[in-house]
């Protein structure tokens, strides 16, 4: 309180605002409105040779317009596989480092395997935001440990709590393209009980991407944007809209031979990798590809459709991109853009031998799929009634001209399209850069183009060193020197070291000795294909490299490797137990998270209690858990009652007769069976009232969608009532229906753990 002269307090005031200066706290100066703005196009599992301008026949108009007005990368590299190739993207460091050596759908216990980002690393997302940027993502984020997904989870690994102001999407690995099993809308779930018949997500995430840029930019036209777009496609399931699909029609019935010459023909015509040989057709046991002649005429009726669905796809992505890119030239923004489109790794080889219709089913590889029924289903493969996957034949023809596929250390797994179009740097447009670089150059270089500082430290964590260096100089001078000389890669005990030109390569069977692996050696400098292995001529080389590559996975936490006996994946913290207590559900209450709801029956007896109050009249969905790629559900139809398995894609009923008025209790009792199957009883009110065994177990992914109570969402476990009734809601009085996990299977790997560790020790 101020004091007048007399010594008595003061009534008049010291100030108006008029005369009072202005303390504003402080804040980092904002960007001015020629600072540039950024967009990352990172597609799922394209190819090396997937768009027009690498080499593909799939018409890809709008990527090719990003090429022709920027430059295309031919040496781009990135990990073999999805979360680690994010990892590395969003923060530049090697995705070990920044804890994500695997996809993060595990959490065994070792920093380089935590399945969520180091708070030692600050994203691309959180360097742009402390620097006056708006941060928009759309899309797959696959970047937290799968107990965390759930609302309950922990969410200092969600996109939002890792510098995104705004974030539209999955976080999972994939999902339904026609029916999402669970989208995230920043910090929540988006509740949908039924899609439009017409919805597909990459068309949805796109509206949404547009709709981000015009509100920011609207809101604040000086305020610059960065926006990620990690686009699920082309993941599996392979889905498409017909329409584009048709458009494929008989496109690829010469097979993945003939596709694989023709688009290595295109690449010398295009000057891509102008000294690459096309590599041998894949051979290696468990890996090889059969040559397309030798098929029989369904085989190849079936395997052609899967790659008209792919290519459907992959036309939808460049689709969106286009609108995407529509929407930035239609505010004047696109010449001040920096756009960078390019794939997380090279493509999937999941679909194995055959494909399937069915995804889950042949998830994990040990599962078989089922011919028959996927030639009876033909006209539907792509649609919402199938999560199909393509044989690992087309993977080989869309990494062409390389070896191998997604997960492995060769070329096909991590050399893939990059390309950057910038006005500001790209002298030549359309022009070609040989230049070897590395996912983790690409954080690196924004940060140059954009003049932002990062940090030693942040939020009072310590930031690790980047991994990569700037690559911009490359952008406007196809001779500059290149700025990364060596790399490691490792991907469940595949592993590789590349040195200036040289690469050192091998190929890791699941329960091998690790010792007794060969190694090649190739000089990728003049053989990109890895098509003349030097190992025998060049002994020195090749050990120097070897000893490289222990140097950076010791150092960047790569160890222990992958043995190949399951133990990485199965081994997580005792607190996780308690998602496998009983748990009530009432209806009304939203999905119950796959991961979590997967716990209560996944390789393990369980008990379903469903308390109602049956009227005569009542009907509908009494539980459902999973979709049409796997599942099981309950439903009163007519007063009668009925158990379901969808046993990937193929139903299985028991028909437990009418409901007598005045029931109170259904209980479904599934118990384990030899060789991963169970039975089940169904009681009504006490009474068993029927029971069939023989019935698959749940294993891997499915169930993958989760459990809902009195009504079926989304995609339905059941088609045929889908079709008749929608969701089917319950109409009468269902209290709850409760899940009692009980005894895990003598063959369940959280059973045989100790067992198994014991295996993968042999393999140290």
């Amino acid at each position: 309180m101020g004091a007048s002269d007399s010594g008595t307090a003061s009534t008049e005031p010291t100030s108006t605002f008029a005369s009072a200066t202005p303390q504003w706290p402080e804040r980092p100066t904002p960007p001015t409105s020629s600072a540039p703005n950024v967009l990352i196009i990172l597609v799922d599992d394209l190819g090396y040779s997937d768009v027009g301008c690498y080499g593909s026949e799939i018409a890809t108009p709008h990527i090719d317009r990003l090429a022709a007005d920027g430059v295309r990368y031919t040496n781009f590299h990135v990990n073999p596989m999805c979360s680690p190739t994010r990892a590395s993207l969003l923060t530049g460091l090697n995705a070990h480092d920044a804890g994500m050596g695997w996809v993060a759908e595990c959490d065994p216990g070792f920093p380089g395997y935590a399945s969520e980002l180091t708070q030692n690393a600050a994203t691309l997302a959180e360097l742009f935001r402390d620097n006056g940027y708006s941060t928009l993502m759309t899309g797959k984020w696959h970047l937290c440990k799968p107990q965390d997904k759930s609302p309950a989870g922990d969410k200092n690994s969600w996109p939002v709590q890792r510098g995104f102001d705004e974030f539209y999407g999955i976080l999972n690995g994939f999902t339904n393209f026609h029916h999402p099993d669970r989208l995230i809308n920043g910090n929540s779930v988006v509740n949908v009980d039924r899609y439009p018949d017409d919805y597909y997500l990459t068309d949805d995430l796109t509206d949404r991407a547009v709709e981000m840029i015009r509100g920011t930019k609207s809101a604040n036209p000086a305020r610059p944007f960065l926006l990620y777009m990690a686009h699920p496609a082309v993941h599996a399931p392979l889905h498409a809209k017909a329409a584009d699909i048709a458009a494929q029609h008989g496109r690829y019935d010469c097979g993945w031979d003939d596709v694989r010459a023709a688009r290595f023909a295109r690449q010398k015509e295009l000057g891509i990798l102008p000294e690459a040989e096309l590599a041998p057709r894949n051979h290696e046991a468990e890996h090889d590809v059969d040559a397309w002649d030798e098929l029989d005429a369904d085989d190849q009726r079936l395997y052609a459709r899967l790659m008209e669905v792919y290519a459907a796809m992959v036309t939808n992505v460049d689709e969106n991109v286009g609108r995407l890119v529509a929407a930035i030239e239609q505010l004047g923004e696109l010449e001040n853009t920096i756009v960078v489109f390019t794939s997380d790794n090279g493509a999937s080889r999941e679909g194995e031998a055959t494909g399937s219709s069915q995804y889950f089913e042949i998830l994990p590889p040990s599962l078989t799929s089922n011919r028959d029924r996927d030639l009876a289903a033909l006209d539907l493969i792509g649609g919402p009634q199938t999560l199909p996957h393509y044989p690992r034949g087309w993977a080989m023809a869309c990494n062409t001209p390389f070896r191998m596929y997604k997960t492995h250390t060769h070329a096909g797994g991590h050399q893939v399209p990059f390309i950057v179009r910038w006005p500001a740097a790209a002298i030549d447009q359309g022009g070609i850069r040989d230049q070897y670089v590395h996912v983790t150059d690409v954080l690196p270089t924004l940060l140059q183009l954009t003049g932002i500082e990062r940090p030693s430290e942040r939020n009072g964590h310590q930031l690790k060193p980047l991994a990569g260096a700037s690559m911009a100089d490359s952008l406007g001078d196809p001779a500059a020197a290149p700025v990364h000389h060596e790399q490691y890669y490792e991907n469940q005990g595949h592993r590789a070291m590349y040195r200036d030109g040289w690469e050192a390569v091998t190929l890791h069977n699941p329960r091998t000795n690790f010792s007794e692996e060969r190694w090649e050696l190739f000089n990728v400098a003049v053989d990109p294909s890895q098509s003349h292995d030097l190992a025998a001529a060049e002994p020195e080389r090749l050990a120097a490299l070897k000893a490289a590559w222990h140097a950076a996975a010791t150092h960047y936490g790569v160890y222990p490797l992958d043995e190949g006996a399951w133990v990485k994946m199965l081994q997580q913290p005792e607190w996780l137990d308690t998602f496998a207590e009983p748990v009530t559900i009432f209806p009304g209450t939203p999905s119950l998270e796959h991961w979590r709801a997967g716990r209560l029956v996944q390789g393990r007896s369980f008990t379903i209690t469903i308390s109602l109050d049956f009227v005569a009249g009542d009907q509908g969905i009494l539980i459902a858990h999973g979709d049409q790629g796997g599942g099981y559900a309950a439903w009163i139809e007519a007063d009668r009652l009925t158990v379901a398995a969808n046993e990937f894609g193929t139903m299985r009923h028991i028909d437990a007769g009418l409901v007598p008025p005045g029931t109170q209790e259904i209980r479904i009792d599934a118990r384990t069976e030899p060789e991963r199957l169970f039975g089940v009883t169904v009681f009504v009110d006490g009474t068993a009232r029927g029971t069939a065994s023989g019935f698959r177990r749940y294993v891997g992914i499915a169930p993958f969608q989760g459990i809902d109570v009195g009504i079926d969402r989304r995609s339905p476990v059941s088609w045929e009532i889908h079709e008749r009734h929608g969701t089917f809601a319950y109409t009468g009085a269902l209290n709850w229906a409760r899940w009692a996990p009980g005894e895990w299977a003598p063959d369940a790997g959280a059973k045989m753990l100790d067992l198994l560790r014991e295996i993968g020790a042999k393999y140290d």
